[in-house]
Order: structure tokens, then sequence, then C-alpha cells
């Protein structure tokens, strides 16, 4: 069983930066592939981004290409989603995500074993 929490969302204007935090506790995120997807209000779960532990390989949906990173830490146990030039439309909640495998492409949400409770992310224009 693995714990997921989230953390680093707020409120920023346009441009701004933020840096999510997604620390797991349980066991370690070896072996897993770990995910960011956000929610918007009236719309359904979409992909952000995804890293695999071991491999460190990275998917990222296009819409936050070029700006957004996602890393991890293995010493911490921790994986990092940093934001740039954020824009009014990646306001969401968002959530971390654990898929006990390797994903080698965009797959939907339900694909994912663990998740996190969501934290808020609000950029205004």
């Amino acid at each position: 069983q693995v714990q997921l929490v989230e953390s680093g969302g707020g409120l920023v204007q346009a441009g701004d930066s933020l840096r999510l935090s997604c620390a797991a506790s349980g066991r370690t995120f070896s072996g897993y592939a770990v995910g960011w997807f956000r929610q918007a209000p009236g719309k359904e779960r979409e992909f952000v981004a995804v890293i695999n532990w071991r491999a460190g390989s990275t998917i990222y949906a296009d819409s936050v290409k070029g700006r957004f990173t996602i890393s991890r830490d293995t010493a911490k146990n921790t994986v990092y989603l940093q934001m740039n030039n954020l824009k009014p439309e990646d306001t969401a909640v968002y959530y971390c995500a654990a898929a006990d495998r390797f994903i080698g492409y965009v797959v939907p949400a339900s694909a994912y074993d663990y998740w996190g409770q969501g934290t808020q992310v609000t950029v205004s224009s």
C-alpha cells in the first residue's frame, strides 16, 4: 500500500511558477510510475505528466510541454512537478497518482493504483 501526499499548491498570477510535491509513505516509489493529473470544475480529470521511477523516463501532455517539468528525488522518495509560465487555464486541483508498472505512453486515470488527496492551483489573469 502506498500513501501519497501532495503539497505546494496555491494562488499565483499568470506567468508565475509553482512547484508541487508528491511524497510517498508506506513503501518507496521503486518500480512505480508516478503521474500528475488535474481536474478543473466541471471537467474530467486530465493527464499532465508521468515519470517512471527506475528509468527516469517522462511523458507530458501537449498542453504543458515546455512549461512543466516532472522529476524525482530518490533520497526523499518524492516526485515534483515544476510549473512555469502558469496560465489561467492551468487552474485545477492537481492530483498525484502511482501505478505499479512501467508506463510508456499516456494511459487513463483508471490505470493508476493509488491517489493523493489533491492540491489546489489557482492562476489569476
